[in-house]
């Protein structure tokens, strides 16, 4: 339901609160009524009405599926609204609405006001079929569903803007002011007898089926609507109720309102939960894996770290070292994902992690180097995350180890830029540049063929290596970002 901001209409404060309270219960009644329903009031200029409240019938295709709130209609495209509006009487017509031109019954009733007179008008339009079959319908639903239309028209029914919607499949009762059952649909007797009530439930006090006190009860005690979810032996159901005044609009100075019953409605909801509960436990499995992978990781690191100190063979013990390094920075997206339900990974926290990585593990205390991390939050499908994140360790190590071989101090910074299609990484340090000679498309160490192998195979992206002669090196990788849809369809 939709309701603007403003809509100038000339009443009286508490004309517009009643207005207010009515509009809170349209969504109900436009559920149980498989109706829109739409609140008008008049215009700015005679002969004129605008919408000041819609609501469309959730369990039932409306009539209307445009946002109709704020619009202004004339008499000749509203006659029984302006009618009703001027007259202060219901109106009913048979019309053609909506897109399909489909036919329609319109049932318009008038808003008064105690101390203005008829202040709105409500209108409930309904397909046809739809109207037809609510008049086949129980006598006894009909007589419930009249005095909560009573109930909305007085703004009665307030409390109702704390009840979810209901759906196709959810069951109807209504029950007396003794709590015995006067009508039960079909749906709500299919639920019951999945309990093992299977005989007739008509006249039987609800309080047999639902143990005491029954949500209805609570309802009527309180004097407003209810909504609360339980589990009925294996059955996980939400009940809603709505208790019904006997002689609505009538309000006796110090005697408490008199209730006719409740409407109990009842959704079956047990499979939502179980699916929920499975992909709860599928998650923490999911997490737990990660959580085991990142410890893997971190001992198979720890013991080529221990194995490149005992190595007597320099070029070894480094080799072991930038395996080490490769490793950790994998554990990292690991180690994320071990905490995060979602699989999507922010790149940033990816790269401040690499960077304290590299900071404690491979930065030469004795020089002054500095690394920056630059830019906003980027998130990432976990295996783009991780190729990235081998790819900014790669630059970053090359950075540190080859970029300051005669310099005591320096700078590299690494900055994250992204756009709804590409984000870029720009790696850039300040050091002695590349070795003369060096083709940077395909020369180079172990590290760079692997940044050329992850960025052009796996990301699908552009690698780029620029150096001006004793200034330093910009490293910058491109990745394109996948539409929407993809990412949703492959997992990412």
């Amino acid at each position: 339901m939709l309701t603007p901001p403003i809509i100038e209409t000339g009443l009286a404060r508490a004309d517009v609160e009643l207005l207010r309270r009515i509009e809170a219960g349209i969504p109900l009644f436009a559920d149980l009524s498989h109706a829109d329903v739409l609140l008008w009031v008049r215009g700015a200029e005679p002969g004129l009405a605008v919408v000041w409240a819609q609501a469309r019938p959730a369990p039932v295709a409306p009539v209307f599926t445009d946002e109709l709130v704020g619009t202004t209609q004339s008499k000749k495209e509203e006659p029984a609204v302006l009618q009703t509006l001027a007259r202060g009487r219901s109106t009913r017509v048979f019309n053609s609405r909506g897109e399909s031109h489909a036919p329609t019954a319109q049932e318009v009733y008038p808003v008064r006001s105690p101390r203005s007179g008829v202040i709105a008008a409500l209108s409930v339009e309904a397909h046809l079929l739809e109207y037809e079959r609510m008049r086949k319908k129980s006598p006894v639903f009909r007589k419930a569903l009249e005095r909560i239309q009573e109930m909305l028209l007085h703004g009665q029914l307030a409390s109702a803007r704390t009840l979810s919607r209901l759906g196709e499949h959810d069951g109807l009762l209504v029950v007396d002011s003794k709590g015995e059952i006067q009508y039960i649909s079909g749906i709500a007797e299919n639920l019951y007898r999945k309990l093992g009530h299977t005989g007739s439930l008509l006249s039987i006090p609800l309080a047999d089926l639902d143990g005491r006190p029954t949500l209805a009860e609570e309802a009527i005690a309180a004097g407003r609507c209810l909504e609360r979810e339980a589990r009925q032996e294996e059955l996980v159901w939400i009940r809603r109720a709505v208790p019904i005044l006997a002689e609505p609009g009538l309000a006796r100075a110090g005697q408490p309102e008199r209730f006719a019953g409740a409407l109990v409605i009842i959704q079956d909801v047990t499979e939502e939960r179980q699916r929920e509960l499975a992909l709860r436990i599928k998650t923490a499995m999911i997490k737990e894996i990660h959580h085991r992978v990142k410890n893997n990781l971190q001992t198979i690191a720890a013991l080529l770290r221990l194995q490149a100190r005992r190595s007597e063979n320099p070029e070894v013990a480094r080799l072991l070292q930038d395996s080490v390094a490769r490793i950790l920075s994998v554990a990292v997206v690991h180690e994320f994902l071990s905490h995060d339900e979602d699989a999507i990974i922010n790149i940033r926290e990816v790269c401040a992690r690499i960077v304290s990585e590299v900071t404690h593990g491979i930065l030469d205390p004795e020089k002054q180097l500095t690394i920056e991390l630059e830019g906003e939050n980027v998130y990432l499908p976990a295996q783009q995350a991780t190729s990235i994140a081998l790819v900014v360790n790669e630059l970053l190590q090359n950075s540190v180890k080859h970029g300051y071989p005669t310099k005591s101090e320096g700078r590299i910074t690494i900055r994250l830029a992204e756009t709804p299609q590409q984000l870029t990484i720009t790696i850039r340090d300040d050091g002695v540049g590349l070795p003369p000679g060096m083709a940077a498309e395909t020369d180079g160490n172990l590290g760079l063929q692997i940044i050329r192998t992850l960025v052009r195979d796996d990301l699908r992206g552009e690698f780029t290596l620029t150096s001006t002669n004793g200034s330093g090196v910009t490293a910058r990788v491109i990745v394109p970002r996948l539409p929407a849809r993809q990412r949703v369809a492959s997992g990412r």
